[in-house]
Parts: structure tokens; C-alpha cells; sequence
């Protein structure tokens, strides 16, 4: 497999695509900035993509107060285009600013630890083939979150829809969270919350799919990327601190489950319909619509909650393709451009 190099291929940008998420993005930049205080790396730049949000006054007044203005470079979207849009605009403008070879996704809510990012690139220097890598992570309490990801299908929706242990046993590699050990793994897909990714398997795959506004867009990009023939790792030796939920408002692993946004339904859909066509979604929809009517009459036998995420069932049934059977589905880049070209 033959790939296309640069001349500067330990270059490396970290994109932060914050939305109404000035704090967290400040904290994250902080503990960036000490890792280039440390030289873990020197050269490290980052990016700070503002969705359309007005994060960008707080963040630029820290980047001068701190003196960040050298290697930190904030631009404002001009729409609030979803977690995709934002990191393509993120990368299109590392790539022109720096010329950077490697690009780290990061969350605003993240916090890096000594080395991460620096793991990371060795990692991909190391494993040609590889063109993403993920970190290890660790919840706010210090707790850790030790996941990467199996790729989401008919078994899988079944599965989880059901929760029941002899199922569950039965079709155990197709549950899509996988406990990771402390060696480095090849994986389906990881968390877009930390992940580093060559700007030439980038460039191949022209970035992440804008159609999707938030959530499975990371999967898609690992799915496509699996396609082109790279391979996706999980790097435990990449800790990162996760204060999951916070940046989005959504799985916040501290509090009770909340009701999905509309968006993560959609989301699902689409990357069941472009990935796997719809008459493969519209069996997919019924084999997860049962399994979850299963699933809420079996804790209604043993006496516990109803549904895990309040309304899922029929919220899961509104969304489905079932229902929107000749809505089309479509993929959407920004400006019909590669991530990489400005």
C-alpha cells in the first residue's frame, strides 16, 4: 500500500472545535501548553474552531493573556455546521498555517496527560498502515474509561436492545463497547473525543462526512478509512482526561440518562443507510425496535426502569427508516473540497 508522505511528518496540530465551550477549551489549551513546556512536543500548534457560538471573545483574551498567539490560531466559523464541519475547517486551516502532517482531534472538554500526544505520533510513526489512533481515557474522577469501539450492526443493535446475558454471551463480538487492555489493540473505531489521524489518509478520504451534525461520525470515518485500507488502533499508553458529556450536554456519565437529541437518531440512521443501504437499515430498525420492546418487558418483569434513555423506544421508531423510507441520504463535504485544502 502505497502512501503519499510529507516532508515534515512529525508535525503536529491538535484541532479543538469548541460550541459554547469557552472554560473547557481554555483548560484544554493549558494543559496543551504544557506539554510544549515540557517539549512533549516543542513544535506542537493547535486550532480552535468556534462553531458560530460567541466562544470566540473568552478564548482569543486567554490565548493573549497566556501568550499562546505563536503556536494557538482561533477562527470563527461562520455557521454552526456540527462536529465533522468543525473539524475539517480545523485541519484545512492547520494544514495551511503550519503544514502540520499529523492532526489530533480533541475535544474541548479533554484534558491531555504527560505524553499523549506524543504516544500517539510515535504510534503512527511506528505503524505505517495505521491512519488513526485513539487514546486511553479517564473520567473527572480519575476513574478510568478503558473503550474503544466494534463497528455497529444488526447483532449488535440486537443485542444491546435485549441487555440479556445469555443473548448477550451468544453474540459477544458484536457488542460494540470492547473493555481494552493495557497493549496497544487494532480496533474498529475510537472515541472522537482524542484521536490523531494522517493528513494523507485524511486528504484519501476527504475528512469527515458533514451530513452527520454530531455523533457516528467518527464510526463512519473509521468505517471508510477500514475500506481504503488503513487500519485504526487503540494507544492506552495516550491518557487523556474526559469530563464526557460536558461539551455537548448529552452523556454526562455522572447523572441520570437523559432523553437523546433529535440529531443523534438522525445521525444513527444515516450512517446505518449510507454504510449498509436501506432495505440492510430497515432490517437493522426492526431487529433494535423489537429487541428494545423485548428489553422494556423484561425490566418491567424484574421490577426495574422502564428504559436506560428516557423515551428511546419511541423516539428510536420515529427516526427509524421505516418512516422515511424515500427521504435521501446523502454525503456532504465542505465545499465539495478535501479536509486538507483551504
Amino acid at each position: 500500500m502505497n502512501r503519499p508522505s510529507t516532508s515534515n511528518e512529525d508535525s503536529v496540530a491538535v484541532v479543538i472545535v469548541s460550541y459554547r465551550s469557552a472554560p473547557l477549551t481554555i483548560a484544554c489549551l493549558a494543559s496543551l501548553a504544557a506539554e510544549r513546556a515540557a517539549g512533549r512536543p516543542a513544535d506542537l500548534k493547535a486550532v480552535v474552531v468556534d462553531n458560530d457560538s460567541g466562544d470566540t471573545g473568552p478564548v482569543a483574551a486567554a490565548i493573549d493573556a497566556h501568550g499562546w498567539s505563536d503556536w494557538v490560531a482561533l477562527v470563527r466559523a461562520p455557521k454552526n455546521g456540527g462536529f465533522g464541519y468543525g473539524n475539517n475547517l480545523g485541519a484545512a486551516t492547520a494544514r495551511a498555517t503550519w503544514n502540520v502532517s499529523l492532526i489530533h482531534f480533541l475535544n474541548p472538554d479533554t484534558q491531555v496527560r504527560a505524553g499523549a500526544i506524543v504516544a500517539l505520533r510515535d504510534f503512527l510513526a511506528a505503524h505505517p498502515r495505521a491512519a488513526l489512533a485513539g487514546s486511553r481515557f479517564l473520567n473527572g474522577d480519575g476513574s478510568a474509561w478503558p473503550y474503544a469501539f466494534r463497528f455497529p450492526g444488526l447483532a449488535s443493535e440486537f443485542e444491546g436492545g435485549l441487555s440479556f446475558g445469555p443473548v448477550s454471551r451468544l453474540l459477544h463480538r458484536h457488542v460494540v463497547p470492547c473493555i481494552m487492555s493495557s497493549e496497544p489493540a487494532p480496533i474498529d473505531w475510537v472515541s472522537g473525543a482524542s484521536v490523531m489521524m494522517r493528513a494523507a489518509a485524511l486528504d484519501e478520504l476527504r475528512g469527515f462526512d458533514e451530513s452527520f451534525f454530531l455523533y457516528f461520525e467518527e464510526t463512519d470515518l473509521c468505517l471508510r478509512a477500514r475500506q481504503a485500507g488503513w487500519d485504526t488502533w487503540y494507544v492506552p499508553d495516550s491518557l487523556v482526561v474526559h469530563i464526557a458529556g460536558q461539551s455537548t450536554g448529552v452523556t454526562c456519565r455522572d447523572q441520570a440518562p437523559r432523553r437523546l437529541p433529535a440529531y443523534w437518531y438522525e445521525s444513527r440512521r444515516h450512517y446505518f443507510v449510507l454504510n449498509h443501504g436501506r432495505l440492510r437499515t430497515a432490517a437493522i430498525d426492526v431487529a433494535a425496535l423489537v429487541a428494545h420492546a423485548l428489553g422494556r418487558v423484561k425490566r418491567r418483569l424484574q421490577g426495574r426502569a422502564m428504559e436506560n434513555v428516557p423515551h428511546f423506544l419511541g423516539d428510536l421508531w420515529r427516526h427509524s427508516v421505516l418512516r422515511s423510507w424515500t427521504r435521501p441520504e446523502s454525503r456532504r463535504w465542505r465545499d465539495g473540497t478535501a479536509a486538507g485544502q483551504a
